[in-house]
């Protein structure tokens, strides 16, 4: 499997690293993508470099490099991430503005009709987040916001991030056990 994993500058950095994470202990090829405001919210949120992410991927590339492979449909991908995804980029993907390598490659899955999941994280969300979500969800495109569920019990902060992660594997049909699934019979 190969897979492009995108991390752009909404809060929740977090999600992006443990998917890189989980992904190489799976031995799975990466191909990784960090936003310019990204750099600024991993030495922020996380206290560590880009390069530090970088170390989690396959592959990296600069943001600004349109001549990477990705941006050509003969390339084959799997599936692209964008983990988590800002609004800026998620309006972005919905209107095709496709002016660095996470919006080309972005568009790419879409009109090769290549799974691409987007983890929004934002909160409250406006009329505007909303119909490019709506627009991106009739093109097909998963959308899987940075909501964590409580069934499972969590009992602290990596929990939480895993059952988010969790989630985005399952869209991806990887198996996992990041999080305790809801039991046939609960009540």
């Amino acid at each position: 499997m190969r897979l492009v994993i995108a991390i752009t500058g909404a809060s929740g950095v977090v999600y992006g690293k443990r998917l890189l994470e989980v992904l190489k202990d799976k031995k799975i090829e990466t191909h990784l993508i960090v936003s310019k405001a990204a750099e600024k919210v991993i030495k922020h949120e996380l206290e560590i470099s880009k390069e530090d992410i970088e170390k989690l991927a396959v592959h990296s590339y600069d943001a600004d490099n349109l001549s990477a492979p990705m941006v050509s449909g003969s390339y084959k991908t799997d599936a692209m991430i964008i983990i988590p995804c800002s609004m800026k980029t998620l309006a972005g993907v919905a209107h095709g503005y496709s002016d660095n390598l996470i919006l080309r490659t972005a568009d790419v899955m879409l009109k090769e009709k290549r799974k691409l999941i987007l983890v929004p994280r934002e909160t409250p969300l406006n009329v505007i987040h909303l119909r490019n979500m709506l627009e991106l969800a009739k093109q097909e495109v998963t959308i899987i916001p940075a909501m964590p569920a409580y069934y499972h019990k969590p009992k602290n902060i990596e929990n939480i991030i895993d059952y988010v992660v969790g989630k985005v594997l399952d869209c991806l049909g990887i198996e996992h056990a990041l999080f305790k699934r809801w039991p046939s019979s609960s009540f």
